[in-house]
């Protein structure tokens, strides 16, 4: 799994543990619903800036969004 996949599983099960929709969790990180999506099927990847939004939307640490990558 590349990690642009990675990420996008990682949101959408965050999202969807906490019980938010793409478009609730859009509100909470000041970012359009669309591009929520995007992530989330791997079309798009975010850059760090987005990553940090998303954490603090989710009230989580961005290095979970990473949770899987293989560490050195």
């Amino acid at each position: 799994m590349d990690l642009t996949n990675l990420v996008a599983t990682n949101l959408r099960r965050a999202r969807q543990a906490r019980g938010l929709t793409q478009e609730e969790l859009a509100d909470r990180a000041e970012l359009s619903a669309r591009y929520i999506g995007s992530i989330e099927r791997a079309k798009v990847s975010p850059t760090i800036t987005v990553l940090g939004q998303l954490a603090a939307a989710l009230e989580t640490d961005p290095r979970n969004l990473f949770d899987g990558w293989p560490q050195n």
